[in-house]
């Protein structure tokens, strides 16, 4: 059996024998719509839980409308989703003047003025102001009160004071928060890193045992935040693992969201009935697998996916390496897995819940890394490098033997396994 595994921008080759795989981990097909452009302008106009964007522009007539849009690390088809929505904006009367695109960086750095050209098309970057969110600028937050848990919540002061608040999203697999999207557009898209930490201190729980979405508590304290926020529409999109669109929502925070996580959780949550003692994870390609701290999503998706004591082998570029600076601390203090997991569950920090992901899994599996990084970065991530997936290969049966079984995962970043 032959597989072209995604790397950065290329693709890898793996060869095996259909003997020794048991599964091969894929999304579940669904056709891509015929004309994506359309049917944004058809959701636009008639929207779930709302009435349609122009009447509500056109009802408030903001001076103030701001657009939380993604950051580089989540693909997201803008050519799609903003022609139709500033076809509606522009028709509404709403000078560019008035429109401010805040990018939902969470902790993440900024974008340079370059990185928005590549997200986001030279046309919007001209026309409208794009600001990145900064999580520590206590001058660009404001204090919205206590969520339910207890915790405080600041947000991005320009968000904040929007007069019509518009989010745009996608609706894939997530390994603690259940989905992305939606609500996450706000926290911790958003938000101040205090709440963002608060929030992802909950991971702890629930990374071995995660909730259906719906009664996930993290996924509900987001949409409790966003609401909060004010977001008055979100448009949200599903895309298969060519980036096609296959799904768009528009409207309200909740329906149009639940709607879309209905379709992603169709499309990659994956049943399995074993276990495999090998598992090849490769995170998806660019921008997918960019650095570690993203990559790390392919690795808890192998997790589930690898028995007790097997192996994982993670393609993953990495071309900026670590991807946080708090994380990259945590992952060259020198300490134990078991060491970094207690530490984490004790004194939670943004960057070292990414330390945690990796530690967990290395507590009771052995990791092969296929990546750009050096050997001293691999080996601080309690793994192994490899040349090629073939070399991995061979590396992981000397451990686990030359009867052991693969499970193949060419879309590790986004398909979750469910045994």
């Amino acid at each position: 059996m032959h597989f072209d595994l995604k790397y950065g921008s290329e693709v890898l080759p793996l060869d095996l024998e259909a003997s020794q795989v048991i599964n091969i981990i894929l999304p579940k097909p669904r056709k891509p719509l015929a004309d994506a452009l359309e049917f944004v302008r058809r959701v636009l106009a008639k929207p779930e839980g709302t009435p349609p964007l122009a009447e509500m522009l056109a009802a408030r007539k903001p001076k103030k409308l701001v657009i939380v849009v993604n950051d580089i690390t989540r693909p997201t088809p803008y050519s799609v989703l903003m022609p139709p929505l500033l076809e509606v904006i522009q028709k509404a009367g709403i000078p560019d003047s008035h429109v401010t695109l805040v990018t939902a960086t969470g902790i993440h750095d900024p974008h340079t003025p370059e990185q928005n050209i590549l997200v986001y098309g030279e046309e919007v970057c001209r026309r409208f102001k794009v600001i990145s969110h900064n999580a520590t600028d206590p001058a660009g937050l404001v204090y919205k009160g206590k969520l339910p848990s207890g915790y405080d919540f600041w947000l991005n002061k320009l968000v904040d004071e929007a007069d019509f608040l518009i989010t745009i999203g996608v609706v894939m697999p997530h390994y603690f928060a259940g989905f992305s999207g939606g609500r996450k557009s706000i926290l911790p898209g958003v938000a101040g890193k205090e709440t963002v930490q608060k929030n992802h201190a909950r991971m702890v729980e629930l990374m071995d045992n995660l909730p259906p979405i719906r009664e996930n508590p993290v996924s509900l304290e987001m949409i409790h935040a966003a609401r909060l926020a004010g977001v008055d529409f979100i448009l949200n999109v599903v895309v298969d693992d060519n980036e096609q669109v296959v799904e768009v929502v528009a409207g309200d925070l909740e329906k149009a969201w639940y709607k879309a996580v209905d379709v992603s959780e169709s499309m990659y949550m994956i049943p399995i009935k074993e276990q495999a003692d090998i598992t090849v994870s490769a995170a998806s390609g660019f921008p997918r697998d960019i650095n570690l701290y993203q990559s790390q999503k392919a690795l808890d998706h192998a997790d589930r996916a690898t028995k007790k004591g097997g192996t994982i082998i993670l393609v993953a570029e990495c071309r900026e390496g670590y991807g946080e600076k708090v994380f990259e601390e945590f992952m060259n203090r020198g300490w134990t897995p078991q060491h970094i997991m207690a530490e984490i569950k004790a004194h939670f920090v943004m960057g070292g819940h990414k330390a945690y992901g990796f530690a967990k899994v290395a507590a009771e599996k052995n990791i092969i890394m296929v990546s750009s990084l050096p050997e001293k970065i691999v080996a601080s991530c309690f793994a192994r490098k490899a040349g090629s997936v073939q070399e991995a290969v061979e590396m992981a049966l000397k451990e686990q033997g030359t009867e052991a079984r693969f499970i193949i995962m060419p879309e590790g970043s986004v398909t979750v396994p469910k045994l």
